[in-house]
């Protein structure tokens, strides 16, 4: 059983690296078969179809994003710090490459030409993650830690777009330096400064 769940990580890796360098119509299972080093059939076993194997790719990638969350969760308590801990993940993984863009961000951008159980799949994506900036965005504004423009549901959906502009931009520039500039000011902005917290107007 380990070889193959081995090789169907393999293939979903690969097929995470191709739909961030191509998007959902930019690969095919014979560039996967090529990267993997296995017969086209093989990839068929594990994934009947295109759809079954983004679907799954999604889901995935949904489940590690909640993990990992979670996992910050236990690891950091302080509401500015764990939102920190979100944007310096992808500022690494931007540096090195490794995961240069949200595999679901640029999948949303292509929502109209998706198959709708891969949609399904990408929004739940953005419901999950949006829940959970609500959640600390709303207890570091409780706690008098962060300082909020507007709600923190809002914030969240703010704070989530910036995120994956700052993606796109590091992109369009070729320099990922730019993810930092783009998301630094943000986190700039919700660090409550105490004595002004009373005085905040909703811009």
């Amino acid at each position: 059983m380990s070889n193959l769940s081995t090789t169907s990580d393999d293939i979903l890796a690969c097929a995470r690296s191709l739909i961030v360098a191509g998007g959902y119509n930019g690969f095919s299972y014979a560039d996967i078969a090529d990267v993997v080093g296995i017969r086209k059939a093989s990839i068929h076993h594990h994934f009947p179809s295109k759809v079954d194997l983004v679907r799954t790719l999604v889901a995935r990638h949904r489940q590690n994003a909640e993990a990992g969350l979670a996992n910050l969760e236990r690891q950091v308590s302080d509401p500015l710090e764990q939102l920190r801990s979100y944007t310096g993940y992808w500022q690494a993984c931007i540096a090195d490459a490794s995961a240069p863009f949200c595999v679901c961000a640029l999948l949303a951008s292509q929502l109209p030409v998706l198959p709708e159980e891969v949609g399904l799949e990408v929004r739940a994506h953005f419901r999950s993650l949006s829940a959970w900036l609500t959640s600390v965005l709303e207890r570091g504004s409780r706690h008098g830690q962060l300082q909020l423009a507007s709600t923190p549901r809002a914030e969240a959906e703010v704070f989530m777009a910036t995120v994956h502009g700052a993606m796109l931009s590091a992109r369009a520039y070729g320099d990922p330096k730019m993810f930092g500039v783009v998301t630094g000011p943000l986190l700039e902005r919700l660090a409550s400064h105490g004595h002004d917290r009373d005085e905040r107007r909703p811009i």
